[in-house]
């Protein structure tokens, strides 16, 4: 299997699942909608709650509900996951527009972790699947790009890279890591009380 090709099974399988927890979030939040009563699957209690997180304005970010963009866009991961499988080459172009994609998206999960944590004040279990694909999608799509030239040929030349390559593992981890022991700081008298 040639390293594209792996990607390719990462992406079709990141994008898969990224997609369904998005599909039943939208699906929860159209609930939500009909019947303002309706608690959420995800509502689990005071910390596990998805119906705090629907109710804030951090959820419709752009007007409309935030699942509705994973709706769209990790169809785009998986289609890009299967032709890689199937061995396509992709356009440097195909793969510059991709990288701006997964890059907004890390950034709006960022963004999305923060407001969860410090401002509403509660974790969503369906965007928590969501946070968690996004960040490897955008790390190997990255590497990927820098190590081809897909980004110039300064980040297939570069040391910094090839050292990045040798320890993508580790990298992959440290952010789990780092929102892990934030949601226990953050929800420490919750979990401890």
């Amino acid at each position: 299997m040639t390293g594209d090709q792996r990607l390719g099974l990462g992406l079709a399988a990141g994008g898969g699942v990224g997609l369904v927890a998005a599909a039943v979030l939208l699906v929860e939040r159209f609930r939500l909608a009909d019947d303002p009563a309706y608690i959420p699957s995800c509502s689990v209690n005071p910390v596990l709650s998805c119906g705090s997180i629907m109710e804030s304005w951090q959820a419709a970010l752009l007007g409309f509900p935030n699942p509705v963009i994973g709706v769209a866009a990790f169809p785009v991961v998986i289609t890009t996951g299967m032709a890689l499988l199937s061995g396509a080459v992709l356009a440097r172009w195909f793969w510059q527009g991709l990288q701006v994609g997964v890059l907004t998206g890390l950034a709006l999960v960022g963004w999305l972790v923060f407001q969860s944590l410090y401002r509403i004040g509660a974790l969503c279990p369906y965007c928590m699947v969501v946070w968690a694909v996004v960040w490897p999608i955008a790390w190997y799509v990255t590497l990927r790009n820098l190590r081809s030239g897909a980004l110039g040929r300064w980040g297939a030349e570069s040391p910094v890279v090839a050292r990045a390559q040798e320890w993508h593992g580790l990298v992959t981890l440290l952010p789990y890591a780092a929102v892990m022991v934030a949601v226990l700081v953050r929800f420490w008298s919750f979990w401890t009380g």
